[in-house]
Order: structure tokens, then C-alpha cells, then sequence
């Protein structure tokens, strides 16, 4: 088991309660112009969990570590998550999740370590990253969960935990 995938387990554990106990009411549409409600929030991550997915098996077989990006607005509105029921994106976003834990753990310890000078990590990810310097699945996987925790931690009160590390 690594490091990040235990941290992803233990926020998915102690958020999904958490957040299956915010209302329709609370987390309906609009908040504010311009501002994503509770539901967009959520359905963005289920968005960033369907990207990382493809980037986690992808990083797999391929030498370099070049995804596309996408449209984090565009994606939240066209999948009408405002409309949703709040608690199939809740689930959702648990069972992505929950998979994702899993394939991290099934990657093997030198595939996720291994630096790789060609990437595009400035472009997709949530921290800093250089262009310059290689990168590793390692650190594209502790971005994620740390973006994950940071927009969860705007909905409900997460547990303090470390960072997934990086090699």
C-alpha cells in the first residue's frame, strides 16, 4: 500500500459521511456568479478523478508523462452537476475514489518513482511544477490528492494528514 493511496482511503473514508450529510438545500445552484456551488465542486472532482485515471494506467506503459488537459469549467457545466442529485455525486465521487486508491497501489514502486524529463505538469497540475525539471507518477499523484483534500476541506472539516509524498 503507498502512502498517497492510504491518504486518499482516509479522506474518502472520513469526508464521504460528512458530505452525504449536507442537504439538497445546501448544496444547490447558483452560490454566486462565477463561484461553483457544493455540487459543482464535488462533480469537478469526479472530473479530476476521470482525468488522473487515464493519467495513472497511461503513465504505466508510456516513457514520458504528456496528458491532455481540460476545461474544468466547461466540464462541470455541460455535465449539468447543479441538477444532479447530491447524493449520486456524492457516491460518485466515493467509488472513483475508492478505484483510484486501489490502481495506485497496483502501480509498482519504481514506475511511480521513476524521473522522467519529458512532462507536462506545469500545464495540468494543480501545484508548481517545473518544466524544466523531470517529474515522477509519484509527484502528479500527491498533486491530485492534495487537490482533492483542498477542494473537500472547502465543503467539510477533514481530518489534518500528511502529504503524500514524493520521490
Amino acid at each position: 500500500m503507498t502512502d498517497a493511496a492510504d491518504i486518499l482511503r482516509k479522506t474518502v473514508a472520513a469526508g464521504a459521511p460528512l458530505l452525504e450529510a449536507l442537504t439538497e438545500e445546501a448544496t444547490g445552484c447558483p452560490r454566486a456568479p462565477g463561484k461553483w456551488s457544493p455540487r459543482e465542486v464535488l462533480g469537478h472532482l469526479v472530473d479530476s478523478a476521470a482525468n488522473n485515471h487515464i493519467r495513472f494506467v497511461r503513465s504505466q506503459f508510456e516513457e514520458d508523462l504528456i496528458f491532455e488537459g481540460y476545461d474544468q469549467d466547461e466540464w462541470v457545466r455541460v455535465q449539468a452537476y447543479c441538477e444532479a442529485p447530491w447524493t449520486e455525486i456524492v457516491e460518485l465521487w466515493r467509488a472513483y475514489n475508492v478505484l483510484l486508491a486501489r490502481i495506485i497501489d497496483a502501480i509498482p514502486a519504481d514506475v511511480r518513482r521513476r524521473a522522467r524529463p519529458r512532462h507536462n505538469f506545469h500545464r495540468i497540475g494543480w501545484k508548481k511544477f517545473s518544466e524544466e525539471e523531470p517529474a515522477s507518477l509519484d509527484e502528479l499523484i500527491a498533486d491530485y490528492v492534495d487537490h482533492l483534500r483542498h477542494h473537500v476541506g472547502q465543503l467539510v472539516p477533514l481530518p489534518e494528514l500528511e502529504s503524500p509524498p514524493e520521490s
